[in-house]
């Protein structure tokens, strides 16, 4: 199928596909020990560049917030973020194609036990800078406050370290988190869905009318779920149809 001029222009500008790959939500990409990327980002960012001819470059990020930071350089052309309506005034998104959910994590001693104990006065959670939990964290707590780290291993750690109340995060990386550190548990109950999108810059609206479809396809294929698979993440969920 030929992809129309415009739509090149809007996602590979440069004759190649810049894809940003944030590979610190390792559910939804990962690093290996030989430094090449793998995960359903980089699956999907390939299949794109494959339809469109072109050749792709990865751009690690280990932030989410990282890639979102980028976005004056022009660094990427897509981009792989949870739907946030911040990062939503400077990226087109497509549908979600993966839900994964925010989970809060504390001392095994503290009196929290739900998200709402949380949101109080005097507490203090511990999330990455820029993450879509920080975000959402940010317009919706009324009492608690938020200290940040540059990424998410690092939030835990300062969690740990400065003894705050709280850290939060994607449910696989707390709870990984919480099985090597038997003085902290995890809330059960999440704290929000996080929406996982592909991206790219705002005003390109030929290259994200290409990607909406290009996302469905991928859904209802089973290509998602089979990389999802592929790549061990058992506990993120395939978006329904849009």
């Amino acid at each position: 199928m030929t992809v129309s001029p415009a739509v090149l222009k809007d996602l590979a500008p440069t004759g190649r596909l810049r894809a940003a790959i944030n590979h610190g939500n390792t559910v939804l990409a990962q690093k290996h020990a030989d430094g090449s990327l793998g995960g359903v980002t980089v699956a999907l960012a390939r299949e794109l560049g494959k339809r469109l001819g072109v050749p792709v470059d990865l751009v690690p990020y280990d932030a989410a917030g990282k890639v979102f930071a980028a976005i004056p350089e022009k660094a990427w052309d897509v981009a792989f973020l949870a739907i946030e309506p911040v990062r939503a005034a400077e990226i087109e998104f497509t549908a979600p194609y993966v839900l994964i959910e925010g989970h809060f994590m504390v001392p095994q001693d503290s009196p929290l036990r739900t998200p709402d104990d949380v949101d109080r006065a005097g507490i203090r959670i511990a999330v990455a800078k820029g993450a879509a939990y920080d975000l959402f964290l940010s317009r919706t707590l009324k009492h608690a406050t938020l200290q940040h780290a540059p990424t998410g291993p690092e939030a835990m750690r300062m969690m740990l370290r400065d003894k705050l109340e709280a850290g939060a995060g994607v449910k696989q990386h707390v709870g990984k988190f919480v099985a090597e550190h038997p003085e902290l548990r995890m809330i059960e109950q999440r704290f929000m869905a996080i929406e996982q999108a592909m991206g790219t810059l705002k005003g390109r609206l030929d290259g994200v009318a290409y990607l909406k479809p290009f996302i469905e396809e991928m859904k209802a294929s089973g290509m998602i779920a089979a990389e999802l698979k592929a790549s061990g993440q058992t506990g993120a969920v395939v978006a329904p149809a849009a």
